[in-house]
């Protein structure tokens, strides 16, 4: 019997960057050096939205969740001594990515790379950020209009480059289920290719080319059996589309090209350990069938939930793959699930159902308007509600949160302090430090000059490319690139899915929200008010808004009149907010890391407004030693993922206003 040739492997890589570009570069390199064969650019939130780390914004987020790229400088430091030609570069970035690949083919020409040769991806789908990760900075219109310039332009210039990665991997994690997942990143596709056809900067007969060059960034969840029969479905829908839709013939152009990182949304404090089980199994749906295998693979760090991952953390995750690629048999076979009527029908299932979905999507004319409508992101908001809803009642498990709690003291978080890593607080003044000396440094007649040219291309239809790399060369920073075309573009705030999210917690009488609602109703009848308030705040730049459209939702069902602006605000835009809305209490919410700064700034400006009854809460990614600082500073209560309670988490809301106002504590079995 001939030994059959193993397959490939998928590209390996591990969602990195933090600090500053040279500790990211030292970062890299060494993970490189571990097995990695691709790179994935994590960079800090002001990168992603387009300003720079001086700005107000800014504070508190330079070099939290990813690196800061201000300037050209910060690219070349940032791929120092790693040749670019050569490399597989992924970079989650998306408002900002015409920007950010304009840095990356510079310092490639620079480092003497022929360009037609890079191979990488911008992710570069600005859909999902308006539905689930909020980095979004333009309009729906342009932002399509820079995505579509991108696309053009690499098919000429840059033609092994994914100029998008359409990405439905954040829909799941703001409450998608598989149909969502699909259909929403389907109907994105297809908007995209539709601009691309209808912009006439490709001709007809290059279209295949452009949709060779489409690929997806998908979520797996650890329902594996699911999720794989997702990947599958995603393969067909992706072939008819190409097919019927666009003509396109060859089925190399046509194959379904994905990338995958595994799903953090389903990480957890409570047990952390648990993760590591939970990430294998998640990997397993994508790669077990060859047919609807990964391309490329990163995986979360277990310890995820906790805080910052350390490289230790990271090399975990690698390893993992590579056991699974070099010591299983995996590789070794064909579709292990061709010919199965259980994945037939679920596959099946899961076309139809997303066909229609994205048939109701067509009707309200494309993704586009649907998001501008709100539909796309209400319809997020249930989904996530009734999830949620399913884990507080014990219907859908989660082990170590919701059942099996008990647990023995683990090794690995007995010092929680060192189980994560921290960013030195020194850093953003150090960043900050080295802009000022890069704008001082540069020629300025030079970088003004490209601007301006700059902005009367976005005034006009030209591709905005090349006045977008003769910025880069010209060391304009990635603030002022985005504030150029913002004053043409305008900005956009993204509807919230709040308000039109139906009743996903029953309160009938016994339930606890019913108890929570006596409780809300009887405190506002105390106050003499007829509904108690509740601001839900997003300070700084982290766009991930579920936990805080979640807590309004319950809060606004449980009898508070809720006061949500979304996404991207100052503390002092709260507060302003707080003292003309009256309210009761002021809920803060932060997944970055920027909590050490912005909860007591916001605590401290409601003092010097004279406000001293409206307890502060904040909720988000709190590692145990931030959660007491901030106790000290005042703040009434923190909740991280381990309460994953949201009825109980309103009650202690209402508990602490009451506190505030000294009234009697007022029991209820919630």
């Amino acid at each position: 019997m001939t030994k059959r040739q193993k397959d490939r492997p998928w590209l390996m890589r591990t969602y990195a960057g933090h600090s500053t570009a040279e500790a990211s570069n030292e970062l890299y390199r060494r993970n490189l050096a571990k097995g990695q064969t691709g790179l994935s650019v994590a960079f800090d939130l002001p990168t992603q939205t387009g300003y720079d780390p001086d700005h107000i914004l800014a504070r508190g987020e330079v070099g939290r969740v990813g690196v800061p790229v201000s300037h050209l400088g910060d690219m070349r430091t940032l791929f120092r001594d790693i040749p670019l030609e050569e490399m597989n570069t992924s970079m989650t970035i998306n408002a900002t990515a015409m920007w950010l690949l304009a840095l990356y083919q510079v310092v490639a020409e620079e480092q003497g790379a022929d360009i037609t040769k890079l191979q990488g991806t911008t992710q570069n789908d600005i859909v999902k950020e308006y539905l689930s990760r909020g980095t979004h900075v333009f309009p729906p219109v342009p932002s399509l209009r820079l995505t579509t310039d991108m696309i053009a332009y690499t098919v000429g210039r840059i033609p092994k480059w994914n100029p998008i990665n359409i990405c439905s991997y954040h829909l799941q994690e703001a409450g998608a289920t598989p149909v969502q997942e699909i259909a929403y990143a389907m109907s994105t596709a297809i908007a995209v290719l539709d601009a691309v056809r209808d912009s006439g900067q490709v001709a007809a007969e290059r279209m295949g080319d452009v949709v060779a060059r489409i690929s997806f960034f998908v979520n797996a969840g650890v329902r594996f059996v699911e999720e794989m029969c997702k990947m599958r479905a995603f393969n067909r829908i992706w072939e008819t589309v190409t097919r019927d839709r666009y003509g396109i013939e060859n089925p190399k152009q046509r194959r379904f090209r994905y990338g995958v990182q595994v799903n953090s949304l389903g990480l957890t404090e409570a047990q952390p350990e648990n993760n590591v089980q939970r990430i294998v199994l998640e990997m397993l749906a994508v790669t077990l069938s060859k047919d609807a295998r990964a391309r490329a693979v990163q995986l979360p760090a277990w310890n995820e939930a906790l805080g910052l991952p350390r490289p230790w953390d990271q090399q975990w995750s690698l390893r993992i793959q590579q056991v699974l690629a070099l010591e299983s048999d995996l590789l070794e076979y064909e579709d292990i699930f061709d010919g199965s009527h259980v994945i037939e029908a679920k596959v099946s299932e899961l076309v139809t159902e997303s066909l229609a979905e994205m048939a109701r999507i067509e009707e309200m004319g494309g993704a586009m308007a649907a998001v501008e409508s709100g539909y796309l992101k209400s319809q997020l908001v249930s989904s996530h509600a009734e999830r949620r809803a399913r884990i507080e009642s014990g219907e859908e498990k989660i082990v170590g949160v919701n059942s099996f709690q008990g647990t023995e003291p683990s090794p690995l978080t007995s010092d929680l302090d060192a189980a994560i890593m921290t960013v030195d607080p020194a850093n953003e003044a150090r960043v900050v430090d080295a802009l000022r000396a890069w704008r001082e440094d540069r020629e300025e007649p030079r970088a003004a000059k490209a601007l301006e040219a700059l902005k009367s291309a976005a005034a006009g239809t030209e591709n905005l490319m090349e006045a977008t790399v003769e910025c880069a060369r010209a060391g304009v920073t990635t603030g002022e690139w985005s504030f150029a075309l913002r004053e043409v573009f305008g900005e956009f705030r993204a509807p919230t899915g709040v308000s039109s999210a139906p009743v996903a917690v029953a309160a009938e009488p016994g339930t606890p929200l019913a108890e929570v609602r006596r409780k809300v109703a009887a405190t506002a009848a105390e106050l003499g008010v007829g509904k108690l308030r509740l601001l839900v705040g997003k300070p700084g730049l982290d766009g991930h808004s579920n936990g805080a459209e979640q807590i309004a939702v319950r809060a606004r069902d449980a009898g508070f009149e809720v006061v949500y602006q979304g996404i991207r605000l100052t503390p002092e835009q709260i507060v302003s907010a707080a003292v003309a809305e009256d309210v009761h209490c002021v809920g803060l919410s932060i997944l970055s890391g920027s909590h050490a700064e912005l909860v007591p700034d916001v605590l401290t400006r409601l003092r010097r407004a004279g406000v001293d009854d409206v307890p502060v809460i904040a909720g988000g990614i709190i590692p145990p030693a931030d959660a007491a600082r901030l106790i000290d500073a005042g703040v009434a209560a923190v909740f991280t993922p381990k309460d994953f309670g949201i009825t109980e988490i309103i009650g202690r809301i209402a508990d602490e206003i009451r506190r505030a106002h000294g009234l009697a504590p007022l029991e209820v079995t919630a």
